[in-house]
C-alpha cells in the first residue's frame, strides 16, 4: 500500500523582545527535528522496503528546506530599518509564509494526484515497519507542534500549519498501518491521504488570503478603525479626522497615519500637547508605530486629493 503523507507547510498584541526570540527559537527547533527525523525515515524506508515512507522522506527533505527558509527570513525580519528598506525589514516574514504556502498547495496538489491513482491501484509495504515510524512521526511532529500551537506571527502559524500536517499525516499511516496488519484495506490509506490533503488546503487558503492582504496593505480585522477615529475625535480641541491609514507590516506590527483638523486659534505649544496625546491613545489601541500630522480646518490638504 502507498501511503501517502500530506506534508508541511510553513508558518493586537504586544510584539516584544521575548516572542521574537522565542518564535525564532521555535522555528529553528522545528527545522532541526524535521532535518534528524527526515534521516530516520529514509532509513526506516530502506530497512522496510517502503516505498511510501521513501517518499515521505523526500517529501520531509523539502520540508527541511521550507522550515530553513522560514527559520533565515525570521532572522531578516528582525533587522534594524535602513536606507534600503526604511520601515525595516518585518515584511520578510511574510515573504516566507507566503513562499512556504506555496510549496504547500504544490506539495498538496501532487498527494491529491497520487491519491486518487492508489485508490485504483494500491501498493502494499511493511505494515508494522510503517506502524513503528508513524508512531515516532506523531511524537516527534506532535511534540514540535505544541511548541508552536501559540505562535501569534502569521509566519509562526503557517510553521505550525507544516507540522500539523505532518502529524494529521503520520496518524492517518498509524490508522491505516494497523488496519493493514489485520486486514487488506488498502484503500484506507488514500482516502485518508484525501481528506487530509483537502483540510490543508483550506488551511493553506485562508494563510495566502492573509498574507496578500498584508501585502496589498489592507486593514487589519482587528483593528476597530471605527472605535479610534471616534476616540480621536473625542481629543479635545480636534476637530475633525481624516486620511486614516492603518496597516500591518507582518500580522502583528501595526501601523497608522491620520490627519488632525484643529481650531485655527491653537497655538505650537496646545499641538503639541495634542499629538502627545494622540500618539498615547493609540498605543492604548494596539497601535505600534503612528504618524500624526496637524491642520487648521482652513488648510487645503494636498495630500488626500484622490483619496
Amino acid at each position: 500500500m502507498f501511503i501517502i503523507f500530506v506534508k508541511k507547510m510553513t508558518p493586537h498584541k504586544v510584539h516584544d523582545h521575548t516572542h521574537q526570540t522565542a518564535e525564532g527559537g521555535n522555528i529553528a527547533m522545528a527545522f532541526f527535528l524535521n532535518l534528524v527525523f527526515c534521516v530516520i525515515e529514509l532509513v526506516g524506508g530502506l530497512l522496510t522496503n517502503s516505498v511510501a515512507i521513501l517518499s515521505n522522506a523526500l517529501h520531509d527533505l523539502g520540508d527541511s528546506v521550507s522550515l530553513g527558509m522560514a527559520w533565515y527570513f525570521h532572522k531578516v525580519s528582525k533587522r534594524k530599518p535602513d536606507g534600503k528598506y526604511t520601515y525595516g525589514y518585518k515584511r520578510f516574514s511574510i515573504l516566507s509564509a507566503l513562499l512556504n504556502s506555496l510549496i504547500l498547495l504544490s506539495g498538496s496538489g501532487i498527494v491529491l494526484y497520487e491519491s486518487f491513482i492508489r485508490i485504483f491501484n494500491p501498493v502494499h509495504s511493511d505494515a508494522k515497519g510503517m506502524l513503528l515510524l508513524a508512531i515516532m512521526g506523531v511524537m516527534v511532529n506532535g511534540f514540535a507542534a505544541l511548541r508552536l500551537h501559540k505562535g501569534v506571527s502569521l509566519n509562526e502559524r503557517v510553521v505550525s500549519l507544516h507540522l500539523l500536517e505532518d502529524v494529521l499525516g503520520w496518524v492517518a499511516v498509524l490508522i491505516a498501518s494497523i488496519v493493514m496488519i489485520f486486514t487488506n484495506l488498502s484503500i484506507l490509506d488514500p482516502i485518508l491521504s484525501i481528506g487530509i490533503s483537502c483540510f490543508i488546503l483550506y488551511n493553506v487558503y485562508n494563510n495566502m488570503r492573509k498574507a496578500f492582504r498584508i501585502i496589498l496593505q489592507g486593514k487589519p480585522d482587528e483593528v476597530n478603525e471605527e472605535d479610534i477615529r471616534e476616540s480621536l475625535l473625542n481629543l479635545k480641541p480636534v476637530m475633525g479626522i481624516h486620511d486614516l491609514h492603518i496597516w500591518t507590516m507582518d500580522s502583528e506590527y501595526l501601523v497608522l497615519t491620520v490627519h488632525l483638523v484643529l481650531p485655527e486659534t491653537t497655538t505650537e505649544n496646545e499641538r503639541q500637547a495634542i499629538r502627545a496625546a494622540a500618539h498615547v491613545l493609540l498605543k492604548t489601541k494596539g497601535i505600534h508605530h503612528a504618524t500624526v500630522e496637524m491642520e487648521s480646518a482652513s488648510e487645503n490638504c494636498e495630500w488626500c486629493e484622490g483619496l
